[in-house]
């Protein structure tokens, strides 16, 4: 970690004693750092980057997602970098494959998220990121007041050896529609080796689901698909986002067969 993040967060964490680099969250650098005050997750995001405003909007949301995430602890800015230390939590990645042992908890963890109000910070938070992949009657499906995560995948759920979960990278949530966070999930468990007949037996488990009409399922399936294909286009040598893309393109034709 550069040592100028280090002398920016040094006020709030006392002698930095060690840092062991993290995966990394586009231009953010991140870091376990033991210290001390105590171990803090630090994520520093570079002044002007593109990833600036949604490294503010994981910071301002977390008082309202605690405990589903870990807890934001102090904030540190300068003019170089935008320091956020989280409590460093134990935990692995859960594992989407079928018959994996943690869709209970990943069902059990979207269902708490489901279980909070909008806060008055994300009233402005509109969902947009499939207007532009979305007929006009789609778009009108795609908005709702369910406070949502938009980026559900394994990597980010992280279970404690006695039961603990929790749901990390709050880098953009938004408002939008209940089933917009249930879609995700399908799209990441069909992607994972699921039948969307499988995915969908799992995220018809969730509330958000159950809050969630037909057409706005079906609405948010189809602009999810179109919206995968065209980034998977945009980067035909990675090949993950074509397999990401066919997933999405066979959950929207499950929900459309119905």
């Amino acid at each position: 970690m550069d040592s100028t993040i280090i002398d920016l967060i040094r006020p709030h964490t006392g002698e930095v004693e060690n840092v062991t680099a993290a995966r990394g969250y586009g231009a953010s650098t991140t870091g376990l750092a033991v210290t001390a005050r105590g171990r803090f997750f630090v994520k520093a995001t570079p002044q002007g980057d593109r990833d600036l405003e949604s490294a503010r909007r994981e910071a301002a949301i977390n008082p309202f997602v605690a405990p589903i995430a870990p807890a934001v602890r102090w904030q540190a800015e300068d003019e170089a970098w935008f320091a956020v230390g989280f409590d460093a939590v134990e935990g692995r990645t859960a594992d989407f494959l079928p018959g994996s042992a943690d869709m209970p908890t990943v069902i059990d963890t979207l269902n708490r998220v489901s279980a909070l109000p909008l806060p008055e910070i994300a009233r402005d938070w509109v969902e947009t990121r499939w207007d532009r992949f979305a007929t006009q009657a789609e778009k009108d499906l795609l908005r709702g007041d369910a406070l949502t995560h938009t980026d559900i995948h394994g990597r980010n759920f992280l279970l404690g050896s006695e039961g603990q979960a929790w749901l990390v990278d709050w880098e953009w949530p938004t408002r939008a529609a209940s089933a917009v966070m249930p879609t995700c999930l399908a799209v990441q468990l069909v992607s994972s080796g699921h039948s969307p007949e499988s995915a969908e037996a799992w995220v018809s488990k969730t509330d958000a689901w159950d809050a969630s009409s037909p057409e706005s399922l079906v609405a948010v399936g189809r602009a999810n698909a179109r919206m995968n294909r065209w980034f998977a286009g945009l980067r035909p040598e990675e090949k993950w986002l074509d397999a990401l893309a066919v997933a999405a393109e066979a959950w929207a034709e499950h929900l459309g067969g119905r």
